[in-house]
């Protein structure tokens, strides 16, 4: 009896060790696979279904079928990034031209006021083409990947002494103010985020009326710094606040303002890129106060 139990208990020792023996090949098969298509290096040649399991061959046919979708996302990205580039050099010489031919024209001698009201509308809405084409171009290149974010250790005082925005306020009798800032360094993209919290800038100067005030100042907390921009300009409504960053949203109340409706969405996107993110706090006639996040450690920008 000891003799056929012991026969038994090594029977399915064997039967236990060959089961780990082969789960153990399996998981190193499919590891090897995952690690083949993490790293962008997993090809058909590598891996034959005669070779492998059941399980193994819907991983294969898996990891091949997102590796072709790969190939194909890479595939429209680069039409992408050629119609961008197309588009943006075909447009460019047209538009300076027409700016060119509008401002020789304003300087024509005993031109009459009619005219002279025509070719400044002329002027005004080529420079709005310009300006929605160059922003939609810088758009398009973000949300494609095509223009990437890069994010280092870089100090936010420096970034707030960047933005001169004294001549634009000045010339619509608005305070411009920045609050002294203490030395505070977070992890952005120096270039892209003075863009974004320039449209800010830009957009509470715009809808602040004259004798009005804009003021940036900086907050140090734990995990983030932030640069506050707050303006006593018209407000935003409770129902409009949910709208503002959406593509090219621009509130019934403000269309008689410039503008296309498209910075406010190019920020956000910018710093979503970076990790960091943007909050608006405003009550309709009382100002509003624009709060953007920027984190201070690398790891938070690369969520």
């Amino acid at each position: 009896m000891i003799t056929f139990l012991s026969v038994i208990i090594l029977i399915l020792i064997a039967a236990i060790c060959a089961i780990c023996f082969k789960t153990a090949r399996l998981l190193s098969d499919i590891d090897k696979m995952l690690d083949s298509a993490i790293n962008n290096a997993f090809a058909e040649s590598e891996f034959t279904e005669k070779k492998l399991s059941k399980l193994e061959s819907k991983m294969y046919r898996f990891l091949m079928s997102g590796n072709t979708a790969l190939k194909q996302i890479n595939s429209e990205k680069d039409g992408i990034k050629t119609l961008i580039a197309d588009i943006s050099h075909q447009t460019k010489t047209p538009i300076s031209n027409i700016l060119l031919y509008s401002q020789l024209l304003k300087e024509t001698p005993n031109l009459d006021e009619g005219a002279k009201e025509i070719t400044n509308r002329i002027e005004t809405q080529t420079e709005k083409l310009s300006f929605l084409i160059s922003s939609l171009i810088k758009t398009s290149r973000l949300e494609n990947g095509i223009i990437n974010v890069v994010p280092k250790e870089n100090s936010v005082k420096k970034l707030i002494e960047s933005i001169d925005f004294k001549s634009i306020a000045l010339g619509k009798e608005i305070t411009f103010a920045t609050e002294p800032t203490a030395e505070i360094m977070a992890v952005f993209d120096f270039k892209w985020t003075l863009e974004a919290i320039s449209n800010i800038v830009d957009n509470a100067i715009k809808y602040t009326p004259s004798g009005g005030t804009v003021t940036i100042s900086a907050r140090d907390y734990e995990m983030f710094a932030c640069v506050n921009i707050a303006d006593t300009g018209i407000g935003i409504s409770e129902e409009d606040t949910a709208k503002i960053f959406t593509r090219f949203y621009r509130s019934p109340e403000v269309s008689d303002e410039r503008g296309v409706g498209i910075g406010l969405y190019l920020a956000r996107e910018i710093l979503t890129n970076e990790g960091g993110y943007i909050k608006v706090s405003s009550e309709k006639g009382n100002g509003s106060v624009f709060s953007v996040f920027l984190p201070k450690n690398s790891n938070l920008s690369k969520l």
